[in-house]
């Protein structure tokens, strides 16, 4: 049973991670559809990700002594009433607010997801119990990201979530039957909290966390009308696009892994994320031709992935009794990343009026990413860090 609701909770987190990475693929349809600018189409996923960032650990520490199970129930009513704005809002400042909504609510649930697959599950099964919640954000990007731009096609935009509330609410009632009473924990102390920033190696790495994910931002926020315009793909193909993508980050995570296990992080994190900056050197260099484009376009979404596990992988080695707090610590940094990049690719395209460059800006921010990383592990290996447990 408890293997069934671990499932349950990753097809939660499914959900919760569409209704973040679906928006890059429709902006155009949203755009057209309550007349505004591409750029500011891409700032909902901007909106989305400060939520996420900053009301997450703050709601998190609030409800840290809640039975993890009114927890999960609660973040997924205020999901499933996201999802709901979303779906009627005839004008841009609903669909803002329903952004925010849904980033706040999306974080307090996979923290939530995560802490209590951990108390479900023997320490020995804890690696594969955390791995399946994981897999929704794989799976959000292979399933529900191409089915969301079907649907666009097929009904609106609106559909999706209209479709995410229906499913979240189905989840929400199983969960209720099946899922037993967890305790929550104690709220970690911020003074253990400002002892993580005092580490060189930990600080270093959290800003190669942050420019990666600003740099992938920059042109993955408008992914879907790069690929329509500089590589002159009709929309009909984005679905099947995307699903390639999507298989390719499920490779890439698998090879990331292994690669941790053989090599160590730190190579797997130099290794691809050079070969990330590479394929957006040349991506500018190959308006119209889409099937070279495409092929190195899917081979940076491997790299992409497979640094993944890697970054986690690194922040857990170096400091392995505080594990938890400096992870959701990147957690955030993940999301306030992914929203300068979108504010910074948003900018570009006003200033520029195209989508063909926004790769080499990302590239560039990529770069930044490895000179901290590379700052980062030279500390690590002359001084290993020592952190408190959390309380």
């Amino acid at each position: 049973m408890n293997r069934f609701t671990i499932y349950l909770l990753a097809l939660g987190v499914i959900l919760t991670a569409t209704s973040e990475l679906v928006v890059s693929g429709i902006l155009y349809a949203i755009a057209d559809d309550l007349h505004i600018s591409l750029a500011f189409a891409g700032q909902l996923i901007t909106a989305y990700s400060l939520a996420f960032a900053i009301g997450t650990p703050f709601l998190v520490s609030l409800t840290a002594r809640m039975n993890r199970k009114k927890v999960l129930l609660g973040s997924l009513l205020l999901f499933i009433a996201g999802s709901l704005v979303s779906y009627f809002s005839t004008e841009v400042w609903m669909l803002m607010a329903s952004r925010v909504i849904l980033g706040v609510s999306s974080g307090v649930y996979l923290v939530a997801a995560m802490g209590t697959a951990a108390k479900m599950v023997s320490p020995d099964k804890l690696g594969r119990a955390i791995g399946t919640i994981v897999l929704g954000f794989s799976s959000a990007m292979v399933l529900g990201v191409p089915i969301g731009i079907w649907i666009t096609n097929l009904l609106n935009w609106q559909s999706i979530f209209l479709l995410l509330a229906l499913l979240s609410l189905v989840v929400a009632f199983v969960l209720i039957r099946l899922l037993p009473d967890v305790e929550g924990d104690a709220p970690i102390p911020f003074h253990q909290q400002f002892k993580v920033l005092g580490s060189v190696v930990i600080v270093s790495a959290l800003l190669l966390t942050f420019f990666r994910e600003s740099g992938n931002s920059v042109l993955f926020t408008y992914v879907t009308p790069f690929i329509q315009d500089i590589f002159h793909m009709a929309p009909s193909g984005i679905s099947i696009i995307m699903l390639g993508f999507g298989l390719f980050g499920a490779i890439g995570s698998r090879l990331g892994g292994y690669g941790v296990d053989r090599f160590g992080p730190a190579k797997v994190i130099t290794l691809s994320t050079l070969i990330h900056i590479a394929v957006f050197a040349l991506l500018p260099l190959l308006a119209g031709q889409s099937f070279i484009g495409l092929v190195l376009m899917g081979i940076m979404v491997l790299s992409m992935f497979a640094a993944g596990p890697a970054v986690q992988s690194y922040f857990i080695q170096q400091a392995p009794g505080s594990s938890n707090l400096i992870l959701s610590l990147n957690t955030s940094i993940v999301h306030l990343g992914l929203a300068a990049g979108a504010g910074a690719g948003g900018f570009m395209v006003n200033t520029t009026s195209t989508l063909q460059y926004h790769p080499w800006l990302g590239g560039f921010v990529l770069a930044l990413g490895l000179a901290a990383g590379l700052v980062s592990f030279s500390a690590g290996r002359k001084s290993p860090i020592s952190i408190p447990k959390s309380a």
